[in-house]
């Protein structure tokens, strides 16, 4: 056949690999070059080290990425000496010689807020926020009505600090993107950052990025540093800036539950993009609810005496009224599956969440209960909670503020359907079928009214 191979035919041979191309291009360079007797190698001076080693992609083991510091004026500068009026958690001694070593400790971002605010109810009157802080211009050193003051010697320290350290190294990005701006702000000083803000701002880069796409900012509020989130947005930074995820600083405020940090970033009213969506379409108060319904379920799996978790979980809510006190829409739906806030936390049988958001004077609360989200509204999903200890009482709830039982998804299915096998959904469902009755009724009578 004349497209069978000849027997003549020599075969094909693959072509060499990548690896092979390369050793035998080693060896050929190997072979021509002839050794060099030990006498002619030429005295070469050490180089200096490299100027940026590096951060810690996460910020709670992150040590300062400057190998060597330039020498100044004094050896020692000592930053937030130890206090027992618990403001400060921890010393900072801040070396002026060749080397920084401090390295704070910080606790999970998500898990612990700083002491100086653990004790510190957040209130919010008005829908409006209105802000009770004043703030400060880059130059000035006032007292902030929510915290501490600038300490004025220790400021002008760390500006001396920095005007006797190499200009690249702190207006530069190391290999992660950080600047030192970031690494300060990540460890807590909040003099040094201040100074370190200055001179960033100066030259326009005070958002600058690091490599998760954190602003100085962002790192702020991840590491719980109210103070120093007020002295960054004093300076100007971008407050809507996100991170490689989409997350503004009030989705990784609420998401982490940090009421302190939070209230800073309100109080920049109308500058804040209360719906601004991450890249999973979910709202600050979307994160604040889902973030809110994993610390109550880790809460219940405690047997509910942990003490911590407790906490956090206020420190959640208190984030989510604060967002809805600033005017965060209710009605807002996540983007992949059209969930409100409502359908998070049913899903979740957040009863304590359910309830809060169902006591909100809404005009329109019997449209809000029954949005649906990809054809399911909140009473299909609680029908759909099975061996949930809270399944009867969201019902309830629900039904109690409009709910309807005789809406159907995209399935055909009423909540009824979804209900589980047994005795105990024959219960639910009578429950629902009860009030579904009532309703036609209600109907029936104003149908003859009219």
């Amino acid at each position: 056949m004349p497209w069978e191979k000849s027997q003549k035919e020599k075969p094909c041979y693959t072509l060499p690999t990548v690896k092979k191309l390369l050793e035998q291009k080693r060896k050929r360079e190997t072979s021509r070059t002839s050794p060099v007797p030990p006498t002619t190698v030429p005295q070469v001076s050490t180089p200096e080290p490299s100027i940026c080693t590096g951060a810690s992609s996460s910020y709670s083991d992150m040590a300062v990425g400057y190998e060597q510091w330039p020498p100044a004026t004094e050896s020692t500068l000592n930053y937030y000496p130890s206090s027992q009026d618990g403001s400060y958690a921890a010393n900072y001694s801040l070396p002026v010689g060749p080397v920084y070593s401090t390295q704070q400790q910080m606790q999970g971002f998500g898990d612990t807020m700083s002491q100086a605010y653990q004790d510190c109810p957040v209130t919010v009157s008005s829908p409006g926020l209105t802000s009770s802080w004043s703030f400060m211009g880059p130059s000035q050193n006032a007292q902030l009505s929510f915290g501490s003051q600038l300490d004025a010697t220790k400021l002008e320290e760390a500006r001396m600090l920095l005007r006797g350290m190499d200009y690249s190294r702190t207006t530069g990005q190391d290999e992660d993107g950080d600047t030192i701006l970031h690494i300060y702000t990540a460890k807590g000083l909040r003099e040094c950052a201040f100074a370190a803000a200055e001179r960033l701002s100066d030259l326009g880069r005070l958002d600058a990025k690091e490599h998760k796409g954190k602003t100085a900012l962002l790192v702020a509020v991840t590491a719980n540093q109210p103070e120093i989130v007020q002295d960054l947005l004093s300076f100007g930074t971008d407050i809507n800036a996100c991170d490689v995820k989409g997350q503004t600083a009030l989705h990784l405020a609420a998401n982490y539950g940090f009421p302190g940090v939070l209230q800073v970033i309100l109080s920049n009213g109308p500058a804040v993009n209360l719906e601004a969506r991450n890249f999973e379409g979910m709202t600050p108060l979307h994160c604040a609810a889902i973030s809110h319904s994993a610390t109550m379920k880790a809460l219940s799996a405690s047997g509910q005496g942990d003490v911590s978790l407790q906490a956090k979980a206020a420190e959640k809510l208190s984030c989510l009224q604060m967002l809805l006190s600033a005017g965060a829409s209710l009605l807002s739906q996540e983007i992949k599956s059209n969930k409100t806030v409502l359908h998070l936390a049913v899903k979740e049988g957040n009863i304590d969440l359910v309830r809060d958001l169902l006591r909100i004077p809404l005009p329109n609360m019997k449209d809000f209960v029954n949005m649906k989200a990809h054809g399911h509204t909140a009473l299909h999903m609680a029908a759909g909670l099975h061996g949930s200890f809270h399944q009867e009482d969201i019902l309830r709830l629900l039904l109690s503020r409009g709910a309807d039982p005789s809406i159907r998804n995209l399935e055909n299915d009423q909540p009824a359907h979804l209900l589980q096998s047994g005795h105990r959904g024959d219960q639910l469902k009578l429950i629902l079928k009860k009030r579904s009755a009532s309703t036609r009724r209600r109907v029936v009578s104003l149908q003859d009214q009219e």
